[in-house]
């Protein structure tokens, strides 16, 4: 995600250069290191319906399985993730404002990295997976970096309006697929016939991805401002409030199609699962926030007493985008008709394969910690958009942008 604690030291001598370990804020690389396994969860699961069809919940672990990935993985995750872009976009506006940038320099700033990670992104869809969220991001960057100077109460307005749509888009799709009995595609053989299979999906997934980021941004954006995530020792009660409401309201509100997916509910009409999508999209967005600020009440406890675990948490999500590109690699080899080719049609399976894939990456992350690399797409992505002499060295590594 984006630099959400580590945009530059606050000074004007090196105002681009990120922060080392000790003096960055705990919560928001805790929080991308934690949800990176969501973000994992969420992609087998899509490979299970990419290579089997609709899931095969042949046994009661299938069936828990996808009950729970819909109740608490599916549309949670990636909107935490778009919430923690918005923040860190809006920690780059302010501290840019704070060392004496005017607008316009920090808007071509902003474009630049925009740019990037549409490049970035694309990239990534064209190689290995096709429902990319780098380009999302960067053209959200694009076409919306005016609202970080709007006011707060502007940005509650915009996101309450937008909610209904996110949520109609996805019960649209969600009914449409029941009347017609479609879904998501099956992956085909060969390397040219995956690769277009990836350029035709994305065509779709980014238009939906784009309508479901908007709430969470601006609601990120918003965080930023009173800095939730930087200072969470100073928002207690509202960090208690969201996770201990939107957590529950979540699954909540995912627990009707949880029931129709698992093959509980086996009489739900298009008419059901309209509403039952919509609501599920809308919970997912307490959720997301519920799942932030419960990781922001975890780093007030753990902050200045880090053991090793909280550590490696924490480097991975320094090196988030990193190791987001580092997963699609993970599903390449494994998943690809023309390298291991493995035929994931149990979702039980695939979580198991996905919480040991995460559990590398923080093996790996915590290495590269401890030998003080940063993540190499952090790296590029900082030089491309700043230039080599801007920001380019020190420190640990920024995270995904």
């Amino acid at each position: 995600m984006t630099d959400t604690s580590a945009a530059g030291p606050g000074t004007a001598s090196a105002p681009d250069r990120p922060l080392p370990l000790d003096r960055r804020s705990l919560a928001p690389d805790l929080a991308r290191g934690v949800m990176l396994l969501f973000i994992a969860l969420a992609h087998t699961h899509l490979f299970t319906v990419f290579i089997g069809g609709p899931e095969n919940i042949a046994t009661a672990a299938d069936q828990l399985t996808v009950a729970g990935t819909t109740m608490f993985v599916d549309l949670r995750s990636y909107p935490m993730f778009a919430a923690l872009f918005g923040y860190g976009l809006a920690q780059i506006h302010r501290r840019r404002s704070e060392q004496g940038y005017a607008w316009p320099r920090t808007r071509g700033l902003l474009r630049r990295r925009g740019l990037w990670l549409i490049v970035f992104g694309l990239a990534h869809t064209v190689l290995l997976f096709p429902a990319d969220i780098l380009a999302v991001y960067g053209l959200v960057t694009l076409l919306l970096m005016g609202v970080l100077r709007l006011r707060d109460r502007t940005l509650v307005i915009l996101a309450a309006l937008w909610l209904p749509v996110a949520a109609a888009v996805h019960a649209l799709v969600a009914s449409d697929n029941a009347i017609t009995g479609g879904g998501m595609p099956l992956m085909p053989d060969g390397f040219a016939n995956e690769l277009l299979f990836r350029l035709t999906l994305f065509a779709v997934l980014v238009v939906i991805m784009f309508i479901s980021t908007l709430v969470p941004f601006m609601i990120g954006v918003l965080a930023a401002r009173h800095r939730l995530l930087e200072r969470p020792h100073e928002h207690l009660r509202l960090l208690r409030t969201t996770a201990f409401v939107g957590i529950p309201l979540a699954a909540l509100g995912g627990l009707p199609l949880a029931l129709d997916k698992a093959g509980v509910w086996t009489d739900a009409t298009p008419g059901d699962v309209l509403l039952t999508s919509g609501l599920h999209q809308v919970s997912g967005y307490a959720g997301a926030l519920g799942y932030a600020a419960l990781i922001g009440l975890i780093a007030v406890r753990f902050t200045g007493r880090q053991g090793p675990v909280t550590n490696a948490l924490a480097a991975l999500g320094q090196r988030s985008m990193t190791f987001y590109l580092a997963q699609s690699v993970a599903w390449a080899v494994l998943f690809s008709s023309y390298t291991l080719d493995v035929h994931l049609t149990s979702p039980a399976v695939g979580v198991g394969i996905a919480v040991a894939v995460w559990l590398t990456t923080v093996l790996l992350a915590d290495l590269m910690r401890r030998r003080g690399m940063r993540g190499p797409a952090e790296v590029a992505l900082r030089r491309l958009t700043y230039g080599g002499g801007s920001g380019a060295g020190g420190g640990s590594g920024s995270s995904r942008g």
